[in-house]
């Protein structure tokens, strides 16, 4: 998994190029040293029963990949949906402080701004190396302590409290979803069985013996190049904090905009 986000870390363009020229080197290096060790002839045979088998293993290896691809993409959109959520119950508790008594909403202000401003610099930052930040759970923690400490005063205040409590459960909810994505998403076993069967997949191949060496080549090229890059695609997804492609912080830019104080 550190290997994961070390490679997640490099530009996409560089990441993108080792990764194919990896299975490029290993695919076709395959190929030319099971044709120069056991020759064409040899290979041939194999042609009918190897292409058979090649057929089911490329199947099964095809959909595993897909289904991961599919599932990441997928929790990164959430990863999305839970960031806008997030922001904008904080921007919505700001706003729907100044209907709280004003010795308890001031409190409840600033702690938003601090939280907001600790995600946005420091969170964002330790979630690309799949980790939280203790300053902002400490923030998060005295914003709880601030709103806990309200004292309603009429049915109306109790009404408002009540809705305060429930946006923040719903930062807190959102929080931790994005943290739970922050480190990847799949598991390493399923790691694991992608990279043993990319390989298995990319040295197939080379059980075949084609009489045109240069197309045999250039197909397992291609091959290759296909599956670097579909792991690739996984790898970006499953980390949706750290790389090019990533999660944006504008929700949050755009929630500390709209903390402005109210006029009186």
């Amino acid at each position: 998994m550190k290997l994961l986000l070390v490679v997640n870390e490099l530009p996409l363009w560089l990441a993108a190029l080792i990764m194919v020229a990896a299975a490029e080197i290993f695919s076709i290096g395959l190929v030319l040293g099971c044709r120069a060790a056991f020759g064409l002839s040899r290979l041939s045979l194999n042609n009918e029963v190897a292409g058979f088998k090649f057929a089911v293993v490329g199947l099964f290896y095809g959909v595993l990949l897909a289904f991961v691809v599919i599932a990441v993409w997928e929790d990164y959109r959430n990863t999305e949906t839970a960031v806008r959520n997030e922001a904008k119950a904080v921007a919505d508790l700001y706003r729907m402080s100044y209907a709280l008594p004003e010795q308890d909403a001031s409190a409840i202000r600033e702690h938003l701004l601090s939280y907001a401003d600790q995600v946005r610099r420091a969170e964002w930052s330790t979630m690309a190396r799949g980790q939280a930040s203790k300053a902002v759970a400490d923030e998060l923690g005295r914003l709880s302590e601030a709103i806990f400490n309200v004292q309603p005063q009429d049915m109306n205040d109790q009404a408002i409290y009540q809705q305060a409590l429930k946006l923040l459960t719903i930062i807190t909810d959102n929080r931790n979803e994005r943290l739970d994505s922050a480190d990847g998403t799949a598991p390493p076993v399923l790691w694991l069985v992608l990279l043993i069967g990319g390989l298995i997949t990319l040295a197939y191949p080379a059980f075949f013996g084609a009489s045109n060496l240069i197309a045999q080549i250039l197909m397992t090229a291609a091959l290759a190049a296909l599956v670097a890059l579909s792991l690739l695609l996984a790898a970006v997804f499953d980390f949706p904090f750290s790389g090019d492609v990533k999660v944006s912080a504008s929700p949050f830019d755009a929630a500390i905009q709209d903390m402005v104080p109210l006029p009186q």
